[in-house]
């Protein structure tokens, strides 16, 4: 079986083909459970720390260019993973970028996916922020798109194509609408969302970190290790279990900052937690304030996925992953 994950150098893609490399099968768009032949990582960056195995094979290149494309994901494809995106605030920065990326780059492996020997199965990594404007409380999987962002809208447009090309039967795609993961290691980047990491992260290593928003702010979260759980069962799960819509929310755990920095102080003490300083930006503000911070997740549940079940796991399991040797 042949795998291809784009945004393969991201850490969501490095951690994704690490845990796919240790699974001794993997099941394909046919229901048959398989052995994982190959797996390709697709960037525009060659990724770091990648696990020692000959399966792998990393190709560098534009997402947006057909030919690379074409040379990433190989006729006897049977899954992709689409990962890969202009994040949120860079894409409301960027519009053309965030349309090249998020939409051309979507559409252009898409139709890739129609040339395979076989339909494979494609999981596209979609967003709560595909959401917007007056909504219950909390949001069910099937509440209309109305997306307030730029990225909000081209992940709907990449869930309406996979839907599309499912009915077709061009592919057997699902749509996992992500939390906002959280602790990511590394560097900040420019997703509005990245303060929800640098509040934990930064703190921890004994750096000063800057919060955009107020401590009252709601957000829907999930770990880096319970995202990429969830992404395998997602995969996994029978086309048959989607019914008629293929987009799914993904289960998270609803959490004030301010308590997310209250969960700091619990695990790494009052000195931790005064590295965090509250300065508002409206722009950052402005964005995060149109994604919902609860959503009905029972169809997700069924599949089998799972939230975490408090922010102070979250933390500890961040000062674990990061105290491990990399290979």
């Amino acid at each position: 079986m042949h795998v291809v994950i784009t945004g393969g150098a991201g850490f969501l893609g490095r951690r994704l083909a690490a845990a796919l490399l240790a699974r001794p099968m993997l099941t394909d768009a046919r229901g048959a459970a398989r052995p994982i032949a190959g797996i390709t990582l697709l960037d525009v960056a060659a990724p770091a720390n990648l696990p020692v195995d000959q399966r792998l094979r990393v190709v560098v290149g534009d997402l947006a260019d057909a030919r690379v494309i074409a040379d990433a994901v190989p006729p006897d494809t049977d899954s992709l993973f689409h990962l890969a995106a202009v994040v949120s605030g860079e894409a409301e920065a960027d519009f053309d970028l965030g349309m090249r990326v998020n939409v051309d780059a979507t559409r252009l492996l898409l139709e890739r996916c129609r040339t395979l020997d076989a339909p494979p199965k494609v999981l596209f990594a979609s967003s709560l922020a595909v959401f917007g404007g007056a909504l219950p409380d909390p949001v069910p999987d099937d509440a209309p798109l109305k997306p307030q962002s730029s990225y909000g809208t081209q992940k709907a447009i990449g869930e309406l194509l996979v839907h599309d090309m499912s009915r077709k039967g061009f592919i057997d795609g699902r749509s996992l609408r992500l939390p906002t993961v959280t602790v990511r290691p590394g560097k900040p980047n420019k997703a509005a969302s990245s303060f929800a990491s640098g509040i934990i992260r930064e703190p921890l290593a004994g750096v000063d970190a800057v919060c955009p928003v107020a401590p009252a702010t709601r957000m829907w979260v999930i770990s880096p290790r319970t995202v990429i759980d969830n992404l395998i069962v997602g995969h996994e799960a029978p086309a048959s279990a989607f019914g008629d819509w293929r987009s799914v929310n993904v289960p998270g755990l609803c959490v004030g900052v301010g308590e997310m920095v209250d969960a700091l102080r619990a695990v790494a003490g009052d000195e931790a937690a005064a590295r965090v300083r509250w300065n508002y930006d409206p722009v950052i503000d402005r964005i995060v304030a149109t994604w919902p911070p609860r959503f009905a997740t029972a169809r997700g549940q069924a599949l089998g996925m799972r939230a975490d079940s408090d922010f102070e796991g979250i933390v500890r399991a961040h000062m674990q992953d990061q105290a491990r040797p990399r290979a």
